[in-house]
């Protein structure tokens, strides 16, 4: 058999791609890089929410159950309030899964102005951003790789992490979602929150207060704004 190296053929000629095939092996196809959605502007220290409602973010967290098998938590917060407004969990989650959580939502609580998130694959999915436009959402995504762009959300993962995940060992995917809906509704009625002058979330957002001396958001992003 012939010596072929496979590292010059994305730059070979229609005859190397041909001397491929002849000796029975797969020509790599040539693929086009992703340009990833987001942008440090919408990071939560540059474009901060000044009332509820206005800036929801939503990111995921992992963890298993005790045999193993993987279990994926959503969890989307009030950046105002900090109310944990849903903590699902389900063993994988789809973009249909998303907007199914965030229709649920809206039909509770009306529709905010903005939602900001990372580049995860559920996230930026055509179905997602289509979704968010029909409902004039505003997409907020962060620049990739710069999880601290989305504070508040990092922030409630890591108190999810330390006073929840890490210390429940969960036997079934049943048992998960019963002992999240409990820990979240402690979190949001019970639980002092620093920078609500250490009311808990909900009892806050019943105050209908807000930080003193944050300018709003700008309006929703139009349409444009929502093409990779």
């Amino acid at each position: 058999m012939r010596s072929i190296t496979p590292g010059r053929v994305a730059g070979e000629s229609q005859a190397g791609a041909t001397l491929w095939r002849e000796e029975g092996l797969k020509v790599p196809r040539r693929q086009c890089k992703k340009r990833r959605l987001g942008t440090s502007e919408n990071g939560s220290q540059r474009r901060v929410a000044s009332r509820p409602n206005e800036v929801w973010s939503y990111d995921f967290v992992s963890d298993q159950t005790s045999d193993g098998r993987r279990l994926k938590v959503f969890c989307v917060v009030d950046e105002c309030t900090r109310e944990c407004l849903a903590l699902e969990v389900q063993r994988s989650f789809r973009a249909q899964d998303v907007i199914t959580v965030l229709a649920a939502l809206i039909a509770q609580r009306g529709v905010p102005a903005h939602l900001r998130s990372d580049n995860g694959p559920e996230f930026v999915a055509q179905a997602v951003q289509t979704w968010l436009k029909a409902h004039a959402v505003g997409p907020l995504y962060i620049a990739p790789g710069s999880p601290w762009e989305n504070a508040d959300v990092e922030s409630f993962n890591s108190r999810l992490r330390d006073e929840h995940l890490n210390r429940e060992a969960f036997a079934s995917l049943l048992e998960a979602q019963v002992l999240a809906a409990g820990w979240r509704r402690d979190y949001n009625e019970a639980r002092p929150h620093s920078a609500l002058a250490y009311l808990a979330p909900a009892v806050f957002a019943a105050r209908g207060r807000a930080p003193i001396g944050v300018p709003p958001l700008p309006a929703p992003a139009s349409a444009e704004t929502l093409k990779p």
